[in-house]
């Protein structure tokens, strides 16, 4: 259910409670939620999701995208929640692209290399190619 990044991010589609518990069974120390409140109607509400994680013992930081694209802010506290993670996160969005995306432009950003960010998003089955120009940039350290 969770997709494997590399060993210390996990992504994934809308999680429910259920999937809190799993998480915490699986070593996940840290739910990121990506996922706007009240984007649809079946989605899980994010504090319901934060108050799940915390009774589990995992930390939890959401840091909500709209298709519309991303921010600076946004790119620089996934960097930073994933920074701060003593162990494996899980991040989550509707379908886990808007999740695989800002890791990979927060990775960018610490200068991980975009041709294994690429390999890692292809992998687990998300297409990084869209954002590849922004990653190369952000790699390089340009801003």
């Amino acid at each position: 259910m969770f997709r494997r990044l590399n060993d210390h991010m996990f992504v994934s589609p809308q999680i429910g409670l259920t999937e809190v518990a799993e998480a915490a069974r699986q070593g996940i120390v840290m739910i990121v939620n990506n996922r706007p409140e009240d984007e649809s109607d079946d989605q899980v509400p994010g504090p319901d999701i934060e108050a799940a994680a915390k009774a589990a013992g995992m930390a939890y930081v959401a840091i909500p995208v709209t298709h519309a694209g991303w921010s600076e802010g946004q790119v620089r506290a996934m960097a930073t929640a994933l920074a701060q993670a003593q162990g494996p996160v899980l991040a989550y969005c509707r379908s886990g692209t808007r999740s695989t995306l800002l890791w990979a432009l927060a990775e960018a950003s610490t200068g991980a290399s975009p041709h294994a960010l690429t390999a890692a998003a292809a992998q687990a089955g998300y297409d990084l190619g869209p954002i590849r120009a922004l990653i190369d940039m952000l790699s390089a350290g340009e801003r």
